[in-house]
């Protein structure tokens, strides 16, 4: 399928899309604060029947100039364009951006680089529309270990992270972090924790995916595991199709639950700029892993497809409804202070 095509989806799945809540938990836009290009591609996410995107601002080697720099150019043309988006300040601007026609729009961040040795940043952060953070992202860091890493566990300074981002309301994330890190992480929180874009690993072998024993964890304290469209890590024929993506939806929802699963589709919307972090950023993507140049990733025109591959499993509209953006829902009013 043509990435920026919506051919094919059933009549009743695009019907079922429509009276959702629709809520991709991570997309990726060009981090690139004097370039907003890329911006009015939101459109895709709306014309696919998302409410609700969380745009990444910055990830794995990057520090706190750029990733101030990449939320301050997005806030500014989100402002410039408030006819069509909302910056989510409140869960209230959900409810209230359906009603008005507009998409509303978070923030993530990919890794506690972001705030380098300074806890105090998140919560300058989550003023700013910050609503889930990383601890790391594939490699070791101050907070914990990476998934494609020696794993240290979660630090000390990792502890004051977590306590920080509980203490102003945003979600802890452990995709991309190591097992043990995950597994420290999720029995120190006091809140629910997510895996924004996290695959099952006993479909697709990749240190990147997580084992069923974590998603037990994460569904056990209340949490959320966002599938991802990234081919690397859905199958060995790198097939990034709606069913493919619906394979590890029905996984979790068989062994956890279907109210602890969603989506986050991880999709790059520059190619290029993907292949140029795959190829620059040897420690965030060595050898070996399959990192290469041309990665597929399912786009937000796939949403409906995954709806059509969920219905062919016999899955109910309401369970369909609860995958699509009402699981996210919940831990947001869960976790979500303002």
């Amino acid at each position: 399928m043509n990435n920026h095509e919506n051919s094919g989806a059933s009549a009743s799945a695009r019907a079922l899309v429509t009276r959702s809540l629709v809520w991709d938990n991570h997309a990726c836009m060009p981090l690139r604060p004097f370039d907003t290009t890329f911006l009015p591609q939101l459109e895709r996410h709306r014309a696919a029947g998302a409410d609700v995107v969380m745009l990444n601002i910055g990830f794995g080697e990057m520090g706190i100039e750029e990733h101030v720099r990449v939320l301050a150019s997005m806030r500014d043309w989100l402002a410039c364009h408030a006819d069509r988006y909302r910056i989510i300040r409140s869960i209230d601007d959900i409810a209230q951006a359906r009603a008005a026609g507009q998409l509303a729009v978070g923030f993530d961040i990919e890794g506690a680089n972001a705030i380098a040795d300074q806890v105090s940043l998140v919560r300058l952060y989550h003023d700013l529309g910050v609503r889930w953070m990383l601890i790391a992202y594939n490699r070791n860091n101050r907070a914990g270990g990476g998934c494609q890493d020696e794993d240290c566990g979660l630090t000390d300074f990792g502890r004051r992270m977590i306590d920080a981002m509980e203490e102003v309301g945003m979600l802890l994330c452990c995709t991309h972090s190591g097992a043990r890190t995950a597994r420290e992480a999720m029995d120190y929180a006091r809140s629910p924790t997510i895996f924004s874009h996290s695959n099952a690993r006993s479909l697709k072998n990749h240190p990147r995916n997580i084992d069923d024993d974590l998603i037990k964890l994460c569904a056990a304290k209340g949490g959320v595991i966002g599938v991802n469209g990234v081919d690397l890590f859905l199958n060995d024929s790198k097939d990034a199709s709606g069913t493919a993506m619906a394979r590890h939806v029905d996984h979790i929802a068989q062994l956890v639950g279907v109210e602890h699963v969603g989506l986050g589709l991880d999709y790059a919307f520059d190619e290029k700029e993907l292949d140029d972090y795959l190829a620059k950023m040897t420690l965030s993507f060595p050898a070996g892993f399959g990192y290469e140049a041309g990665i597929r990733i399912a786009p937000p025109e796939q949403i409906p497809h995954v709806v059509d591959a969920l219905l062919a499993m016999n899955y109910a509209d309401a369970d369909i409804e609860a995958i699509l953006g009402g699981n996210w829902m919940r831990v947001a009013k869960q976790v979500w202070k303002s």
